[in-house]
């Protein structure tokens, strides 16, 4: 039996979409490299918030942008041979930083990200692992008091209020309450509530393409080479074998805009590299995903251990890990949290696909049919896949979906 569409990518982004055009009756088959679920949404801190809408480029970020690459701790890095590219996608992630750009593009991530808890629920449910999703608030946590009272003035967080998140500054008492394993460097905090977040997000990858395959998708280990228009879809080139299908959905992270280069297209896609370490033996435990706003790294407890992650390291998409970075990251962790064994870690890198004004690309092209785009959601891969999923199946289903598909264009640039 022939595929009807043939989704490049089984991360969560492609098995999300695979679930949604399963459900509306589509055959589906997938591709990858590797095992499902297993690259960028594996190591992420699984933290699923329907109130992360805030892009990353916002009015006076270039002031930041200085301590966030010269700190001891390196939030921001970029690799040397990188420099040539990241300039201009830099200046083009500037240019976003007024506040009509902002609520514009908060606008577009909050119809991907706002039913992500409830769709990620349905997606789990029947398959025993429905726990894998648990209710939790978000802390972004402060060194100072005054800076979370000045933050929660600020832009991002008045538009994050006037959509409907539930907020509250508290201080260094309140967060100790919350959270016991939090150290005196925290003096306050901004707690968002209405939250989930995922106790193991490769397992839950697993869990899903599984659920995938039950319901008849075919799911395919082979690496994609190359993408042809053919008279009536589209040749899928593989190690060893050729794949034809009408229909092709890009779901391929950082890889995808090298694939559709040869076709034409320029994207200013960026892999922006993120880590972790999982401490296996944590001696403490988290109930909530915690953000430390100065470190830019976020602390989650997970079925392996106690897992920070963060960092930003902008370079090419195959270049080596920086191994520095554990020992950064480590040293950062136990710093706000003072009883964390950290002598037992498993250290990650992963790669974000990352565009400038924080959107994926995604629906259907303008200019070759049958090809389709569902990639480049940057940080927020994890809580967008859901959403992305539904509003690829209804454009592929030819159901008219209410989200203006317009911003996820990939001719916006």
């Amino acid at each position: 039996m022939a595929d009807d569409v043939t989704i490049l990518g089984a991360g969560i982004v492609g098995i999300c979409a695979a679930l949604s055009l399963l459900e509306r009756g589509q055959r589906v088959r997938l591709i990858d490299r590797g095992e499902p679920g297993q690259e960028t949404s594996f190591g992420n801190a699984g933290v699923i918030s329907p109130w992360s809408i805030i892009p990353q480029s916002a009015p006076g970020l270039w002031r930041a942008l200085p301590g966030m690459l010269l700190s001891r701790n390196k939030p921001l890095a970029v690799r040397a041979d990188t420099w040539p590219r990241m300039i201009p996608w830099g200046l083009r992630l500037l240019s976003f930083g007024t506040e009509e750009k902002m609520r514009g593009a908060a606008d577009a991530m909050d119809h991907l990200c706002a039913p992500s808890v409830d769709l990620y629920r349905r997606h789990l449910s029947g398959t025993g692992h429905e726990a894998l999703i648990r209710d939790s608030h978000y802390i972004h946590a402060f060194r100072d008091d005054a800076a979370a009272r000045d933050a929660f003035e600020s832009l991002g967080y008045r538009i994050r209020a006037e959509k409907g998140a539930p907020m509250d500054v508290v201080d260094h008492a309140a967060l100790k309450r919350l959270e016991p394993a939090i150290g005196p460097v925290y003096r306050a905090g901004i707690t968002i509530g209405a939250q989930a977040r995922c106790i193991n997000p490769g397992r839950m990858g697993q869990v899903l393409a599984e659920k995938a395959r039950a319901m008849g998708a075919r799911i395919i280990c082979d690496e994609v080479r190359a993408l042809t228009p053919t008279t009536d879809g589209w040749a899928i080139a593989g190690r060893d074998r050729t794949y034809d299908t009408p229909h092709v959905v890009i779901a391929m992270g950082a890889w995808s805009a090298a694939l559709l280069r040869p076709l034409g297209y320029r994207l200013p896609l960026m892999a922006e590299r993120g880590y972790h370490i999982e401490c296996a033996n944590p001696g403490i435990s988290l109930a909530n995903s915690i953000m430390d706003m100065d470190g830019k790294f976020v602390a989650s407890s997970m079925e392996g251990g106690v897992r920070i992650a963060g960092q930003a390291e902008f370079g090419r998409a195959d270049a080596p890990p920086d191994q520095r970075r554990q020992a950064i990251l480590a040293r950062q962790a136990k710093s706000v949290f003072p009883d964390l064994n950290v002598e037992d870690t498993r250290f990650w890198m992963g790669r974000r696909p990352s565009f400038p004004d924080s959107l994926p690309v995604l629906g259907p092209s303008e200019r070759h049919k049958g090809l389709h785009f569902c990639f480049g959601h940057s940080h927020y891969g994890l809580m967008m896949a859901p959403k992305s999923g539904e509003v690829l199946a209804d454009h592929l289903t030819g159901v008219r979906p209410n989200t203006p598909i317009a911003a996820y264009r990939a001719s916006r640039f």
